[in-house]
């Protein structure tokens, strides 16, 4: 292993070891979604969406937010409508000291966002890892 990977493979241990109680993933229906840009001076570019999203097989409703901001180039993001079924990954709001939740803890911010009606992806991600689970009956064994 080279030291590029062992840098990224530290980085992702100490993320994951100061978030894993945070860590979240939902997969379902998108029932409504706000995409909002916005320019200052033709430098500075600001996306914010809102996405509402009822996971499957469940009656409750969650919130996702994206925020991005960058000089000088538009953020990119990804083509999603209503009625897509998508997997959101992201951070829940954190917990003070006390035990309390601060502001927003039940919404979501978006790390990544996988479109599976479209197939296409918020932050591209290597397909060769990911692993299909098939589901066998449990009559036909």
């Amino acid at each position: 292993m080279g030291f590029k990977e062992s840098v990224s493979q530290k980085y992702a241990e100490t993320f994951y070891e100061k978030n894993k109680d945070r860590l979240a993933q939902v997969q379902g229906k998108i029932l409504q979604c706000k995409v909002e840009r916005k320019t200052v001076l033709w430098i500075f570019h600001k996306l914010a969406a809102t996405i509402l999203v009822k996971p499957a097989g469940s009656r409750n409703i969650v919130k996702c937010e994206y925020i991005k901001k960058r000089w000088f180039k538009p953020v990119k993001f990804v083509q999603i409508s209503q009625g897509h079924s998508v997997i959101i990954q992201g951070l829940k709001g954190k917990k003070d000291k006390k035990g309390k939740s601060k502001g927003n803890r039940e919404v979501i911010s978006i790390m990544n966002i996988r479109n599976l009606t479209n197939k296409t992806d918020l932050v591209p991600v290597n397909d060769a890892n990911m692993k299909v689970q098939k589901v066998r009956d449990k009559r036909f064994k």
